[in-house]
């Protein structure tokens, strides 16, 4: 766009708070907030230095959206940001969003919390807290009988389900409520997401007094508490720290760019005591200094968190409205220049700068297979004994380090069939990553521990299901690295093939010790039953093969196990 095209779009927009878009084709180039949407962007024609320049001359067109205050653009920016990832922002790619509600575009409209809207829906948010949303809609739920559940569980009912029953739906899907009235219950659910508070917070209080009268004083003190939430939910953040209470928890942030890329190491203090560390990577496409930087990443990295009582900081940021926000949210930013807590500002800078050498080996990775990234991987493995207890493991490494929060684990069918079982297993992540029931972010890169024929079975379960991340195996004799279009046998010391050594042994180890895990609970089952010991439960398992097969067994047929008599055979058959 040239600077004419950029004023004469700006003069089509508002003077309200808001976000705007510079976009080219499908792509988002660009996300900024604004307080006023036609000031800040009629800017844009007199761009400020040649990164943002070269935006615009690649722009084609300007998009934007108003919010009712500035906390909503600065939630909301963070938010396109993670959803688009801008190439000319500085973006954190291993977090989540801020937490939205959307009204579903269905003849029955459903009510979610979600991250990631559907193109149709009515979005409400951003928002801060999770907790403080959840609470609000469950409210929503309780009193006018708006759907939750998914198109899946609606569609071809007979009966009501659940939700029903516990009085916060009103069945639309089986009849009990007829299409006007169920849509002037979403009406009213709208009105109230729109800063109607009344709506929600009257009868809730009525409620409240009704069970109080009633004397049901624990029903009463549950709508109270609510009731709270629900009537401070539109007042834009929680309370500042009141008079001089003593900080319980500190987060201090130290910060190495390098090239397009820059990491932030987070350092945590509780009541004195260091806690916790960790680091995240941020593309930051050309900024070079450390105060932009940090006014993008921290609203964009307490998308999902609790903000502490304080910061500590090597530079202050310089955009004012993550300092108001802040500020607003009562969490004190210090750059401290001497001291214990410049000395923790340093201790975070020096981890920030360990980060380098992993970050290396996953893009050597990504370049060795000709992928985009390899910076976020999920490896897989399954485990059993002769196809009985088969478990499967997901791990998830993030720029080389194991990011064990977002491990998982999945009970199989047992099965004496290695590429089955995989093949199960990549289904069960494949559609939950499709359906958006997995809140992890997509991987860059699946790691399958086994050779030729449990990649072919995992990527029959992606193609089946239509999830597209590319995927490897790692056969563990050779160590030869096993893709879809030929075989790797990389040097024994390449960092690259260390790096899948470390998921592919981490898959291992946690899918064996989860497969134990399982073992355990089977022996305890049956160690429970008097009359069995370890050596009468070892044949039982060897003649019926697990404890199903044991709980399906006649009496007749225990009495045939050697060491199990009458007693013995009734005892375990009326216990299992």
């Amino acid at each position: 766009m040239n600077t004419d095209a950029v004023r004469e779009r700006a003069g089509d927009l508002p003077d309200k708070p808001g976000v705007y878009q510079f976009e080219r084709g499908d792509a988002v180039l660009y996300v900024g907030k604004a307080v006023d949407l036609r000031d800040r962007v009629r800017s844009y024609g007199d761009p400020r230095g040649e990164r943002i320049r070269r935006m615009v001359d690649r722009a084609e067109r300007i998009d934007f959206s108003v919010t009712e205050t500035e906390t909503q653009a600065l939630l909301l920016e963070a938010n396109l940001i993670k959803r688009f990832q801008p190439k000319y922002n500085v973006r954190l790619k291993d977090d989540k969003s801020y937490p939205l509600v959307q009204l579903t575009d269905h003849e029955f409209p459903r009510i979610e919390v979600t991250r990631d809207p559907d193109d149709a829906a009515t979005v409400f948010g951003p928002y801060t807290n999770k907790g403080r949303v959840e609470t609000v809609v469950k409210a929503l739920r309780e009193t006018f009988g708006v759907r939750g559940c998914s198109d899946y569980k609606f569609d071809g009912r007979d009966r009501p389900c659940l939700d029903y029953e516990v009085g916060i739906c009103t069945a639309p899907c089986v009849g009990e409520i007829d299409a006007e009235s169920y849509l002037t219950d979403v009406d009213a659910v709208r009105r109230f997401l729109d800063g109607e508070t009344g709506v929600l917070a009257d009868p809730m209080e009525q409620a409240m007094q009704t069970a109080a009268s009633d004397q049901e004083f624990e029903r009463a003190a549950n709508l109270r508490d609510r009731l709270s939430v629900v009537e401070s939910f539109h007042e834009g953040g929680a309370a500042a720290i009141q008079g001089d209470a003593p900080e319980e928890r500190v987060a201090v942030l130290g910060v190495s760019i390098e090239g397009s890329d820059a990491t932030v190491a987070r350092l945590v203090s509780e009541r004195g005591k260091l806690v916790d560390r960790e680091r995240h990577r941020v593309a930051a496409s050309e900024v070079r200094e450390v105060a932009p930087l940090l006014s993008a990443f921290l609203p964009q990295f307490f998308a999902e968190r609790d903000l502490p009582d304080a910061l500590l900081l090597p530079e202050r940021p310089d955009d004012e409205d993550v300092l108001a926000w802040l500020e607003r949210e009562g969490t004190d930013v210090r750059v401290p220049g001497a001291g214990r807590e410049a000395t923790l500002v340093d201790l975070a800078l020096k981890n920030a700068r360990r980060q380098t050498g992993r970050r290396d080996e996953c893009a050597r990775l990504a370049d060795a297979l000709g992928i985009d990234a390899a910076d976020r991987i999920e490896g897989f493995d399954v485990s059993h004994a002769q196809g009985k207890a088969v478990v499967g493991s997901d791990v998830c490494f993030l720029d080389g380090d194991a990011e064990k929060s977002d491990y998982r684990r999945k009970k199989l069918t047992d099965e004496n069939d290695d590429y089955a079982n995989m093949r199960r297993l990549l289904r069960w992540r494949a559609e939950r990553a499709v359906e958006g029931r997995d809140d992890r972010p997509d991987p860059d890169l699946l790691l399958i521990d086994g050779g030729e024929g449990q990649l072919d079975a995992a990527r029959e379960a992606l193609h089946a299901v239509g999830w597209d991340v590319p995927a490897i195996a790692l056969a563990k004799d050779e160590e030869l690295v096993i893709t879809p279009d030929r075989t790797y046998d990389w040097a024994s010391d390449a960092d690259h093939l260390r790096l899948l050594q470390r998921v592919r042994d981490e898959a291992h180890r946690f899918a064996v010790a989860y497969h134990q895990q399982v073992r355990d609970e089977v022996s305890t089952t049956l160690d429970d039953l008097p009359g069995v010991g370890p050596q009468l439960r070892k044949r039982l398992l060897r003649r019926f093969g697990s404890v199903e097969g044991v709980r399906a067994a006649s009496e007749s047929e225990l009495g045939d196990v050697e060491g199990v008599g009458p007693s013995t055979a009734a005892t375990i058959s009326a216990r299992l």
